[in-house]
């Protein structure tokens, strides 16, 4: 059916058709660089990654931008606070934001603008809204008039005269209309400012954007994005003055996430309930933060709980259970068995469903559960040929695997071998995974000589080694459990 996006200017899914045949062009809001990133930044940088990298799975050219606001009143306030400039908060900050999203396993988009490195930018484009009477100067100030913009409010729902003035928009006499927005700021004593046809000042904060993006991109690009959190008035407010700007539209798919919630609020640093990434990769695996925040579909809510990153950490578990399996089923020596007709089809319906969500807006959620069919088509298909002792489809395991990397790359997932994964078990065990085969192929035996003494006493051999044994239809399986760091006891990892 082809890749479908959800454009929130039109409320709906939307054929997408860059504006350049086979060229994309993405914009996407960044932080405001006065404190630590916190979950809710890391949803966002992984979902507009992964935008990217399956764009380009899809044989586009990808541009990925994505900003620095690196003057703000909350920068400012920081630095007052500190007794510093506010510079140096903001390239604090800048270098904080890149560790985090280095430890996180994101590489840096293609192009970083920082807000102070277009200051002559932004002036033009101010004076260019002044003479085409969409803005007006007022005591060194000048403001974009909203209501000469006649679509204004097309992208967030906000009807003019609903907006409450003093509730939504701050009241200020300097202005013709209370819902007029700055493009300029006149400056203030200890604050950081540029010369302008106006006076010393300092740039508004929607303005900056739209000069970065068009800067970089263009007039017109294909995607903008950013948190819903942005809609109004930030992106309302970019996409009126870019457009009166240029006359026509700039962006074609206007693209925003959802939420990160904790204890059902909003994950802010105004509540005071933010996480801070650093602090959570302190504690899990990089990887299961980003499975975490692909677990749910970008457009909505996301709730963080403790036994939600718990779960995922055991999804993760099964996956990389059934890769030790088949990387050591490939690394047996032997000859090649017959292909197996139901993994072959499992493999097709995988990257069938892979890319059927992944088109449908996205939808990663959907996209990973496509992961686990598969994985336990492969368990299943090592089960039976131990069971029947003939040799395993080794060429149809390399198809699965490389499969699997591939679409694994695109969200991020796969990404460490199962050994790293999984680290300190087979030492700990001090066994391989052969001859933990070989230990659950004994307890089988004695089973089926109903030598129950034997079975029990591999059995709980195989359990103080913190190896999880399943029995099923299509025989045994194991996998790794990992001791709980919290309370010295182990927690089980549910396996496939």
């Amino acid at each position: 059916m082809g890749l479908k996006v959800y454009n929130t200017l039109t409320h709906q899914k939307e054929p997408f058709e860059p504006s350049e045949p086979g060229r994309v062009r993405m914009y996407v809001c960044g932080v405001t660089v006065y404190d630590d990133v916190h979950l809710g930044h890391a949803r966002g940088a992984v979902l507009f990654e992964v935008v990217r990298r399956y764009l380009r799975l899809l044989d586009y050219q990808v541009t990925y931008v994505r900003n620095f606001t690196d003057l703000d009143d909350k920068i400012i306030e920081r630095a007052h606070q500190e007794g510093v400039e506010a510079e140096i908060i903001a390239n604090r900050y800048i270098d904080e934001f890149s560790r985090d999203m280095k430890r996180l396993g994101l590489p840096a988009p293609d192009i970083e603008p920082k807000a102070t490195e277009h200051i002559d930018e932004i002036l033009t484009v101010i004076q260019a809204l002044i003479e085409k009477g969409y803005a007006y100067a007022s005591e060194g100030n000048v403001y974009f008039s909203v209501r000469s913009f006649p679509n204004y409010g097309a992208l967030s729902r906000e009807n003019l005269d609903d907006l409450r003035v003093g509730a939504r928009v701050k009241v200020d006499e300097r202005k013709r209309d209370p819902l007029d927005f700055a493009l300029w700021k006149s400056a203030k004593s200890g604050e950081p400012a540029w010369e302008s046809p106006w006076g010393l000042g300092r740039p508004g904060w929607h303005i900056e954007c739209s000069a970065m993006s068009m800067g970089h991109l263009g007039p017109s690009f294909d995607i903008h994005g950013g948190g819903e959190d942005l809609i109004f008035p930030h992106h309302e407010n970019e996409r009126a003055q870019s457009q009166a700007y240029t006359g026509k539209a700039v962006v074609k798919y206007w693209m925003h996430n959802g939420f990160v919630k904790f204890n059902r609020e909003k994950m802010s640093k105004s509540r005071g309930n933010i996480l801070p990434l650093k602090v959570l990769l302190d504690r899990f695996h990089a990887e299961t933060v980003r499975f975490f925040l692909l677990g749910a579909h970008y457009r909505s809510p996301l709730e963080y709980s403790e036994e939600l990153m718990a779960e995922t950490e055991r999804a993760l578990d099964r996956l990389y259970n059934c890769f030790l399996r088949l990387e050591e089923g490939l690394a047996q020596v032997g000859d090649e068995g017959p292909e197996d007709p139901e993994l072959k089809e499992a493999l097709l319906a995988f990257e069938a469903g892979f890319q059927e969500a992944m088109d449908n807006d996205f939808n990663t959620a959907g996209a990973i559960g496509e992961f686990f069919e598969l994985a336990k088509e492969i368990n299943t298909h090592i089960d039976r040929c131990r069971e029947a002792k003939r040799p395993i489809s080794r060429a149809l395991l390399e198809q699965c695997r490389a499969s699997l990397l591939k679409r694994g790359a695109v969200l991020g997932l796969l990404q460490s071998s199962p050994e790293d994964w999984f680290r300190g078990h087979e030492e700990e065990a001090h066994m391989s995974p052969t001859q933990i085969d070989d230990l659950v192929a004994g307890r089988q035996r004695a089973r089926e000589q109903k030598d129950w003494t034997a079975a029990d006493r591999i059995r709980d051999e195989l359990v103080a080694l913190h190896i999880q044994i399943e029995d099923g239809p299509h025989g045994t399986r194991w996998k790794f459990i990992r001791p709980s760091e919290t309370t010295g006891t182990t927690e089980m990892k549910n396996g496939t």
